[in-house]
């Protein structure tokens, strides 16, 4: 029996192209990259339009989750001829598979990016205030 050896940017490549055909219900999912450095993950999600307090973060046990709302536009207009950016909720969810320190997690959120650094180490939950 042969054994095949996910590489987990491979792996990270196909879920990105499932989510892509599945948008939320809104129709529409932030994009988000996700990276690992030695002591530390980094996630940064674009979500141009929102304010700070139309997202949420959550974090437990090697879980983070990122929610939010962007209101839908309101335009006086006789009829749209193209409607591209989504609106409505999001979730995002996910699951880091060493423990991060939730004490020491720090968010922003600048020009539609926000940046969130979850220092390794740690497992209580908690709900992180965006700076």
């Amino acid at each position: 029996m042969a054994f095949v050896h996910w590489d987990s940017i491979r792996l990270l490549a196909v879920q990105q192209r499932v989510e892509g055909f599945a948008p939320g219900p809104a129709g529409w999912v932030p994009p988000v990259d996700l990276y690992e450095a030695p002591d530390r993950y980094v996630i940064t999600a674009e979500v141009p339009g929102l304010r700070r307090e139309d997202v949420e973060i959550h974090v437990g046990e090697r879980r983070l989750t990122i929610s939010g709302t962007r209101r839908e536009r309101v335009a006086s207009c006789e009829r749209f001829h193209r409607l591209e950016r989504g609106h409505g909720s999001f979730s995002r969810t996910f699951d880091l598979p060493v423990p991060f320190d939730p004490s020491r997690i720090a968010a922003d959120l600048r020009d539609g990016v926000l940046t969130i650094v979850c220092p390794k180490d740690g497992s209580e939950v908690r709900h992180i205030h965006i700076a």
